[in-house]
């Protein structure tokens, strides 16, 4: 017989939702099939069966939670025929012992409630300082919300926690009814007029990371447009040689990314990251780009943008979005970015306002290239031009970096030649 455990899935993921089993009670499983799919916080993975055999008995059901270590299923010897009997059975055999043995069972109980919380305080990730001040406020880390995407615990959210009100008693008992009453169905649900759908678990972490980064950031917007003439134009004359000599189509991002990693190396802050009274300057650059997908927005990151030329940072996004939409991302994919982009404009978004991403202090948004009458010295002219939108964290970047960065994009797409400079 062997069990079936959720395995070790990242250093700061502990737990997944069973997404859907993939073999049910009764069916045969072979050595290396798998056998159920879990969905985290960033990606899905099916895990594996270690031992050939069948399928006795689910422990847990789909849409559960269930964390790293914990025992989902049972695979026992045998074939799909006999795996009926055998279920019937073991109640039978479990009757007796169940009696004998349940003074030990309750064993458990009597340990120290204070040690259980250290051992989960221990399991979880956190810096240093983090953990120095979460034990001079009495605060247990299991209970602290992270903003870092990965999960880690930072010295700003130990303050932010215990800057929190306790909810009394009295109060969380009067908030009971009201989340019974909501969850109760009403009467247009009943007459189908709205249909009450689950978020799923992705879905959830997308909501609450950006939630935590608005109420924990002191985020602000710069915006800026840019001319795309030159660059369309350049990529007109560009593009089918590109694709000839790379075998990857010539876009936009790459010229994006590129500027962006030039205007990072004049503008370190930019590139840097907050771990409570220290500022950490990142000496890598890692640019993050998002895609969307049918589960929501994920952000791979392409490594080393400094290095890379244009035909290889396109061929690293066409990569990275196919994984995405086809599910292949791993957690490798999606670790450690240092700034982000995303490009709204593909859904014909003219401005907005993007939202930091985990604990980067900057994402630069794109948007629609629209035609508009600008003057060009004495002339008013139609151009093709972009709204590009900084958001960042003014607790690391002042405003006359944050203008200058994004100045300094839209100089170096307006004057594409200036980038091969920086190639």
């Amino acid at each position: 017989m062997a069990e079936i455990k959720v395995p070790e899935l990242a250093e700061s993921i502990t737990e997944g939702t069973i997404a859907q089993w993939l073999k049910q009670p009764g069916e045969t499983v072979e050595k290396g099939e798998f056998i159920v799919e879990l969905e985290t916080d960033k990606v899905n993975v099916e895990v594996i069966s270690e031992e050939a055999g069948v399928v006795q008995e689910h422990l847990a059901q789909e849409g559960d939670t269930v964390e790293v270590g914990q025992v989902i299923a049972i695979v026992g010897e045998g074939s799909g025929e006999a795996a009926a009997p055998k279920a019937e059975e073991a109640p039978q055999k479990s009757d007796e012992p169940a009696k004998t043995e349940a003074p030990a069972t309750q064993e458990p109980v009597a340990e120290d409630p204070a040690a259980e919380e250290q051992s989960s305080s221990d399991r979880t990730i956190a810096s240093p300082a983090a953990r120095k001040l979460a034990r001079e406020k009495g605060i247990d880390l299991a209970a602290i919300a992270p903003v870092d995407p990965m999960g880690r615990v930072r010295v700003q959210d130990v303050e932010a926690h215990g800057s929190k009100p306790a909810a009394s008693a009295p109060a969380a008992k009067a908030e009971a009814p009201k989340a019974q009453k909501a969850a109760a169905p009403s009467s247009d649900e009943e007459n189908g007029r709205i249909v009450r759908e689950k978020m799923s678990r992705r879905r959830q972490t997308i909501a609450k990371r950006l939630l935590e980064v608005r109420q924990s950031t002191a985020m602000l917007t710069t915006f800026n447009e840019i001319d795309m003439t030159n660059v369309m134009a350049l990529r007109s004359r560009k593009k089918d040689q590109f694709l000839k000599n790379n075998d990857v189509k010539l876009g936009f991002m790459s010229f994006f990314t590129k500027a962006v990693t030039a205007a990072l190396k004049k503008y370190p802050y930019v590139n840097a990251e907050l771990d409570g009274t220290d500022v950490l300057l990142k000496q890598f650059y890692d640019v993050g780009i998002a895609v969307s997908t049918e589960e929501g927005l994920v952000v791979p990151i392409v490594r080393d943008t400094d290095k890379k030329n244009f035909a290889e940072i396109e061929a690293s996004i066409g990569e990275l979005a196919t994984k995405a939409r086809d599910k292949k991302l791993s957690i490798a994919d999606m670790t450690g970015g240092s700034f982000t982009i995303t490009n709204g404009g593909v859904f014909g978004s003219l401005m907005s306002t993007p939202i930091l991403n985990g604990t980067q202090v900057g994402i630069l948004g794109m948007h629609t290239i629209q035609k508009r009458p600008v003057a060009i010295g004495d002339e008013v002219q139609i151009r093709p031009m972009m709204y590009v939108a900084l958001s960042y964290d003014h607790r690391v970047i002042d405003g006359s970096d944050s203008v200058g960065f994004l100045k300094m994009v839209k100089d170096m797409i307006e004057n594409p030649e200036d980038l091969l400079l920086e190639s």
